[in-house]
């Protein structure tokens, strides 16, 4: 199988409801294995030359390559944030039968 068919998708969210719905909607419709919700992460970032601190949630989800685009569009259509973080990582390597669920589990 190869390495980099199957990548890791990281989306902050403002709050942990809204992870929550992104994470149901992209599931149900199998653009991704698993999602995990990290319900409350402190953001630091410059915007508008300011430092601002925020607090938001995060999101990793587990898909395919070819997934990805559809899942992109969703995650930004369902998103409040008129230009969300939603960053694609690929996966070196892993359990070998994790990696066929995560495969075989979305539809591309």
């Amino acid at each position: 199988m190869d390495k980099n068919q199957n990548c890791f998708v990281y989306v902050t969210v403002k709050d942990e409801d809204e992870g929550l719905f992104i994470a149901q909607k992209v599931v149900e419709k199998r653009l991704v294995a698993c999602a995990n919700l990290y319900p409350q992460i402190k953001s630091l970032f410059n915007y508008q030359n300011q430092i601002q601190i925020q607090d938001e949630a995060v999101l990793i989800f587990k898909t395919t390559a070819q997934a990805y685009g559809k899942l992109e569009r969703l995650i930004i259509k369902l998103h409040s944030y008129d230009d969300p973080c939603v960053l694609r990582l690929p996966i070196e390597d892993g359990a070998a039968n994790f990696m066929s669920w995560i495969k075989d589990t979305v539809v591309d």
